[in-house]
């Protein structure tokens, strides 16, 4: 499912990555969703630190790969999501991850 980069609750933007591992890997269909305080009209998207596009909507699935973070007016700068196209990629689950958390790592080719 979705899952959030940031703590749940908190009043910042956040940008959710589906599938769920990070880094995101382009050739799974990567959808990122943009969740901040206001509406979809107002989500601004960045890709490698440049505004991005015309893309005023909340959700998008990755065409290239690169470092994509989103803004809500109200809720400031998400934390940044990277898409590679590595033809093999170490993941691990998109969440917030503390010391001594038990982990699943995944290879990817």
């Amino acid at each position: 499912g979705w899952c959030p980069l940031s703590p749940t609750g908190a009043q910042t933007t956040q940008l959710l990555v589906k599938p769920p591992w990070m880094p995101a890997v382009l050739w799974d269909q990567v959808t990122l969703t943009c969740q901040g305080l206001g509406t979809a009209g107002d989500t601004i998207w960045y890709k490698d630190g440049q505004r991005w596009g015309q893309n005023r909507h909340d959700h998008f699935t990755v065409a290239k790969s690169g470092t994509y973070t989103c803004e809500r007016p109200s809720s400031g700068l998400s934390p940044p999501v990277r898409v590679v196209n590595d033809r093999v990629v170490l993941q691990v689950p998109a969440r917030t991850l503390l010391e001594g958390d038990k982990v699943t790592l995944r290879c990817r080719v």
